[in-house]
């Protein structure tokens, strides 16, 4: 008879202790939502600044994508006249392998500049920055748009060696200074192809 009563009374402590825990619970469920919002917040917040060190750039990394977009561009323009002025048909196959190199990379850079809030050079405003490694002046632009044949083929490759040799400083100073990986990347892939076109320009060169 003693035994049942004390089965009757463990099953009542039992059932008490699960009561109870399930209260705990529900009090630590709102502890825990009160939790979560509140790191939610912090979360939050820390995004709210990340755009300023996206990545982690500096300086470097916005002075080589501003320099390096109108660079570019300039290259390309002058590819395009390579298309339908020049004699050689390597010098055309240079001029369409540089544009196909460079039309992309100007999109990559002017993607980094619009996520980091710093503005895309304006299209156009090309021939301004000439002082800028390797950047042809309107002056010499002219000169390229208004030959043709051989003497536009030796033009064009003296122009665009001068031009390749200033990207290629450009992209050393981001890989020393700069701290954005994918910028660095970008510049170890110009120094790597435009070394070679230099190499491949200077031969032609040797060869008009």
């Amino acid at each position: 008879m003693t035994t049942k009563r004390s089965l009757i009374r463990r099953a009542t402590a039992v059932a008490a202790a699960a009561t109870a825990a399930l209260v705990l619970a529900a009090c630590g469920g709102n502890g825990d939502d009160t939790g979560a919002a509140h790191n939610g917040h912090n979360a939050a917040s820390s995004s709210a600044s990340a755009p300023a060190q996206q990545g982690d750039h500096n300086a470097a990394d916005i002075a080589f994508a501003q320099g390096m977009i109108p660079h570019h561009r300039q290259a390309i323009e002058m590819a395009d006249l390579a298309e339908t002025r020049a004699e050689s048909a390597e010098v055309k196959k240079l001029a369409g392998e540089i544009k196909k190199a460079q039309d992309p990379e100007i999109k990559t850079l002017s993607g980094w500049l619009t996520s980091w809030g710093e503005k895309v050079p304006a299209e156009g405003g090309g021939h301004g920055g000439h002082d800028m490694s390797g950047m042809m002046s309107a002056e010499e632009m002219k000169q390229l748009d208004s030959s043709s044949g051989k003497a536009f083929d030796t033009a064009f490759l003296t122009m665009m060696v001068k031009h390749h040799e200033g990207a290629v400083a450009m992209a050393k100073t981001e890989q020393s200074d700069g701290k954005y990986q994918p910028a660095k990347d970008m510049a170890g892939a110009i120094i790597t192809s435009q070394s070679a076109e230099i190499a491949q320009m200077n031969t032609l060169l040797g060869k008009s």
